[in-house]
């Protein structure tokens, strides 16, 4: 059954109009608030004041930034510079998660140096929630109905008021599924298991490039860049960095782990022979005392 989007990108209370995309960023930050949360206190992260309010309030500032900014210069180029003002209207759309990520990654540096904390601690609190706001976040690209597929004869295909009239993929809908939700599984379940520190973020890196990668390949490239070297889109080349970034950290947090094992291993067997030593020395103490007393 073809369906026909209708949806509107937003909704009235009184002289407020809320509009659902802004909405489901609010949302999605929250998510990513409790289940940080949740996961610091699991591993016992020690958190500034306790809480990752602060930590998260400053990362939304960087994703909108950098979301932003990223759309911008990645996607439109100078054409912005026309009109200005049109780069702040964030609840018509136009976010870069890209560009989220490099603004969250900045925000984040500069936290942790700050408070001298572990970068990839902390980036591991977010990632395990973070799947939960890009389910939101292409929920939202669904409601405005943007970011369509390319056309399909399927009976699950949609029509978008501005995709003309022939059914298209609803590939934010997959986006939703593959990205928030399978992804959030992995994360959950890596979560709630004894990992190096990074493992999993660098999991929601390589996870994030992969399924962004796969459905880059039923989704319309968008129109003002096409396909670069015309075979692949600006998704796929920006997403293949996070792959092999995502795969670097877990190495080097297995690599770590097994060092710091090995150190203590070490140390396990300096003890001993400490311990070995000392007996020694009690011993020869408590012989040359009988053999005096005889």
């Amino acid at each position: 059954m073809i369906i026909q989007h209708t949806l509107k990108p937003g909704f009235s209370i009184g002289p407020l109009t809320v509009h659902w995309y802004g909405l489901m960023y609010l949302i999605g930050v929250f998510f990513v608030y409790f289940i940080g949360n949740k996961y610091a206190k699991e591993k016992n992260i020690k958190i500034p004041g306790g809480d990752l309010f602060d930590y998260i309030f400053i990362l939304f500032l960087g994703m909108l930034a950098g979301a932003r900014i990223g759309y911008v210069f990645i996607y439109w180029g100078l054409e912005y510079l026309q009109n200005p003002l049109k780069i702040i209207a964030i609840w018509e759309g136009g976010m870069s998660f890209h560009g989220a990520l490099i603004g969250i990654a900045i925000t984040s540096w500069i936290y942790t140096k700050k408070h001298k904390l572990s970068f990839l601690q902390m980036a591991d609190c977010i990632a395990v929630g973070t799947p939960v706001a890009l389910f939101f976040g292409r929920m939202g690209n669904f409601i405005n109905g943007e970011l369509w597929g390319k056309p399909t004869d399927g009976t699950w295909g949609v029509i978008f008021p501005s995709g003309g009239s022939m059914p298209r993929h609803p590939s934010q809908l997959y986006e939703a599924a593959l990205e928030g939700l399978v992804l959030f599984g992995i994360t959950f379940f890596l979560s709630k298991r004894k990992l190096p520190i990074g493992t999993l973020f660098g999991a929601f890196l390589a996870g994030y490039g992969t399924f962004r990668s796969l459905i880059e390949l039923v989704r319309v490239p968008d129109a003002q860049v096409g396909y670069i070297f015309n075979f692949i889109t600006m998704g796929q080349m920006l997403s293949i960095p996070m792959i092999l970034i995502g795969i670097g950290i877990i190495i080097y947090s297995l690599k770590n782990k097994n060092k710091s094992e090995n150190l203590e291993v070490i140390e396990v067997k300096e003890d001993k022979q400490e311990e070995e030593l000392v007996k020694t020395e009690v011993e020869t103490e408590i012989k040359e005392s009988d053999s005096q007393n005889i």
